[in-house]
């Protein structure tokens, strides 16, 4: 699929989500709620995805590349059901029998617009995101009011905001702060209303970069956990780790492990400087094929 090499602007997302649906009568898409800017939020499904398994990409701007990560998993995840196949000898038909899925490629999409185009992108918020960038947008990560979706879920939100304002961070920015309260933000509110709705039994929270795993948050951790954690790990050649500083509150795996006490996890694609460029795909996709296929069966 040509297009998941383009940069997912909403317009390739769109595109590469229809040519999806075209191959793979097996799938489906539907909205699951809209950003500040009304821009809509999509999820693609396999099989039945009541209690099944949730695959989250493009969760901050600039980390556009884990959306073509995961709508590439998807279609490779389709061609394998429809044929049969068993990649990595997952038995991917099973395993979707058992366990349905649903992808998000894209949970931050007026982000994702600002760091691939600019201020433009932000509409009506454009002088607001024009004077909060300094000029420089392509790192931008947080949602077109700039506050930080991977700071606003409500695990450990009041410590965050302790350690944000240490760290000198007290507003709106291009990234790391966490919003007026938690669950401020309509891209929180719909991951939260994902996983509810559907009682998702597991999540992957993709972002970039660093090639680590982060499987815990707190006392509530399943015990289950840390195995899926080093299976992933080892699939991947991936490192386990803990977030430190102000990534450690507020995380979207965070609250899930905390709301839940189920496995939740947060995946740090690749190595450089984001955004990681699109040539990186490929590689990352060889990396991390096996691992996602082998998500399936966790």
């Amino acid at each position: 699929m040509e297009s998941i090499y383009l940069p997912p602007t909403a317009e390739n997302v769109t595109y590469s989500i229809g040519s999806i649906l075209g191959r793979h009568p097996c799938s489906k898409s539907f909205f699951v709620g809209k950003s500040v800017l009304g821009r809509k939020i999509t999820a693609l499904s396999l099989g039945n995805p009541c209690g099944g398994i949730l695959y989250v990409g493009a969760v901050h701007g600039s980390e556009w590349l884990t959306a073509s990560l995961l709508l590439s998993f998807f279609d490779e995840l389709c061609f394998a059901y429809e044929h049969d196949s068993r990649p990595y000898g997952v038995d991917v038909r099973r395993a979707i029998l058992a366990r349905g899925v649903l992808v998000v490629p894209v949970l931050n999409p007026d982000g994702v617009e600002i760091a691939l185009r600019g201020p433009e992108a932000a509409l009506s918020l454009r002088n607001k995101v024009e004077r909060l960038s300094g000029g420089d947008y392509i790192h931008w990560n947080a949602n077109a009011r700039g506050v930080d979706i991977n700071h606003n879920f409500g695990a450990g939100w009041e410590e965050l905001r302790v350690l944000e304002q240490k760290h000198g961070i007290f507003g709106p920015a291009p990234g790391k702060y966490g919003g007026p309260a938690p669950f401020s933000e309509p891209e929180t509110r719909t991951a939260c209303g994902i996983c509810t709705t559907f009682g998702v039994k597991r999540l992957y929270a993709f972002h970039s970069q660093g090639e680590e795993i982060y499987w815990r948050y707190g006392s509530g951790t399943p015990s289950a956990s840390r195995e899926i954690a080093k299976l992933l790990a080892e699939a991947s050649g991936y490192r386990l780790s803990d977030p430190t500083g102000t990534a450690c509150y507020g995380g979207f795996k965070d609250w899930f492990i905390q709301r839940f006490c189920l496995p939740g996890f947060t995946i740090e694609i690749g190595r450089g400087t984001n955004p990681l460029p699109t040539e990186d795909l490929v590689n990352i996709r060889k990396t991390l094929s096996g691992m996602l296929f082998l998500s399936l069966m966790l």
